[in-house]
């Protein structure tokens, strides 16, 4: 049995991104939760939701296993990728239920996951995640050095997405071909290159006490790929066609061109890097003479955490303003739009993967609420954070967790093969998922209604990603940092998940 149509996690074009908000006038009443008016408070215990979303980065992993590998379930995969053009591509994540390797939402996701222990490394710390965490980003940035064996030559994809999604089994019994594909200077991707190259920037930062040598790898591997983004420009799906119908580069790569040089000058500390991100930021889109608003912080698009880091750095009002532009939209509105809201105060962006846009924003306002000096703003943009959080965790009218394993009635059927774990190549059997995929932020309700239900053949609502928890486990520290919590002594259980 398949998988079903072509899973498309797609980022849509500014145009049609209208479509999701709606008139201030014709907002719920319940959007008056997100104004500030009355402080939230921290009412989940946000220690054993970071624990649990971190682990679930540990299910994801490919290749060979580590001896304190923390899933039972979980064995040895995909050992002989890279064989096809003589390079040990073994390792980092499978994307998400399935078991490609997309270098593009990955590398985000490292840059993403890195930017929240480059927040709260304190946290990170006092929670007794800051290993975890770090072993998940090595998994990763190795990978990426792997992948990246010559300075202008980036393996951005392992794995055919079209073939790959005809089966429906554990990733151990794949016995498909994994092919190999590749950026270099006859056909680049600046925006692959680039974002790899923030992600490897931003890894470092965590790695720099820790173990400073391998830190310096990472910064003159990023060095590297970001050299080769701005010098042979050009949008990685039209050289890695078979991303197109998974994860096309809706926006090009102007965007991972700032990014990228912000994250190199703060790994760096050279101001030149910032002078880059300076000058490309001019280029970012601007219609009707401001910087895009009506979108987010996602795997394909960076111009909006862009906006909050250069507002952080350099606190000048121009890259504030255009932060605060940006979360209005996503609270009081902008020149009379907003996002959209359900009754119960999620903020809907888009069908596919709702809660995974709405954390995003969320640890986004956070950070930005820390930059601003208006009292209402701070207040404003803070209280977004932890409702749509909340939401996430079981603050919303179902009260129900839309994280696997946390919470009050949580989902415990998401689309994804391994923890499924069907020995017959069927997505019905058996009826109820063999493990229990710990952490995973699923979908959510596709439309702004807080309607949901536990269904593995709705990817669209149950479907589980690396970019979904990415932005989320930066929340979850966040809000660790602000209201406390306590990690389980005893996680994971024994037996890894095996429900």
């Amino acid at each position: 049995m398949t998988n079903g149509p072509l899973r498309r996690r797609t980022c849509l074009t500014a145009a049609i991104s209208l479509l999701t908000v709606t008139a201030l006038g014709a907002t719920p009443p319940a959007l008056a939760d997100t104004g500030g008016a009355e402080p939230r408070t921290g009412q989940f215990n946000y220690g054993e939701a970071l624990q649990k979303s971190i682990w679930f980065y540990d299910a994801q992993r490919s290749g060979v296993l580590p001896a304190d590998n923390r899933v039972s379930w979980r064995g040895d995969s995909a050992v002989d990728d890279g064989s096809d053009v003589g390079l040990d591509l073994s390792g980092g994540f499978y994307d998400a239920g399935d078991h490609v390797k997309f270098g593009f939402p990955f590398a985000y996701t490292m840059t993403m996951l890195a930017w929240g222990a480059v927040e709260e490394p304190d946290a990170y710390a006092e929670s007794g995640q800051l290993e975890h965490l770090r072993d998940n980003l090595r998994w990763g940035t190795d990978y990426i050095l792997r992948a990246h064996p010559e300075p202008d030559v980036l393996y951005g994809q392992v794995g055919d997405g079209h073939l790959d999604h005809s089966f429906w089994g554990p990733a151990e019994a794949m016995t498909m071909e994994r092919p190999a594909f590749r950026i270099d200077p006859s056909c680049p991707g600046s925006d692959l290159a680039g974002e790899t190259a923030a992600a490897l920037a931003a890894s470092s930062l965590v790695f720099a006490d820790s173990d400073p040598a391998y830190a310096e790898t990472l910064v003159e591997h990023a060095r590297q790929l970001y050299d080769f983004a701005d010098t042979h420009r050009g949008v990685y799906s039209d050289c890695i066609t078979n991303a197109q119908d998974f994860y096309n580069s809706w926006g090009g790569y102007q965007d991972e061109l700032v990014w990228g040089a912000i994250w190199l000058h703060r790994a760096t500390g050279e101001r030149s890097y910032l002078d880059k991100a300076r000058q490309e930021y001019e280029l970012l889109p601007d219609p009707n003479g401001w910087k895009s608003y009506g979108w987010t912080q996602s795997w394909s698009d960076k111009a909006y955490g862009s906006y909050v880091l250069m507002a952080q750095l350099t606190g000048e009002q121009r890259y504030v303003e255009d932060a605060n532009r940006w979360l209005d939209f996503w609270t009081v509105g902008v020149n009379g739009d907003r996002v959209d809201y359900s009754p119960g105060g999620q903020a809907v962006l888009d069908t596919w993967g709702s809660l995974r846009y709405a954390t995003t924003t969320a640890f986004a306002a956070l950070v930005h609420s820390e930059t601003v000096s208006d009292p209402a703003l701070r207040q404003r943009y803070h209280d977004f954070g932890v409702r749509q959080v909340d939401y996430a965790l079981g603050d919303n009218p179902r009260q129900s967790s839309y994280v696997v394993g946390f919470g009050e009635n949580p989902p415990v059927n998401p689309h994804h093969r391994s923890a499924h774990g069907s020995t017959t190549d069927d997505i019905d059997v058996p009826a109820t998922n063999t493990h229990v995929l710990y952490g995973a932020l699923v979908g959510g309700p596709a439309l702004p209604d807080d309607q949901y239900v536990d269904d593995r053949t709705d990817y669209v609502s149950n479907e589980v990603a690396l970019d979904y928890n990415a932005g989320f486990t930066s929340a979850l520290v966040k809000l660790y940092a602000e209201y406390g919590g306590d990690p389980l002594p005893d996680f994971p259980p024994s037996g890894g998940g095996t429900g």
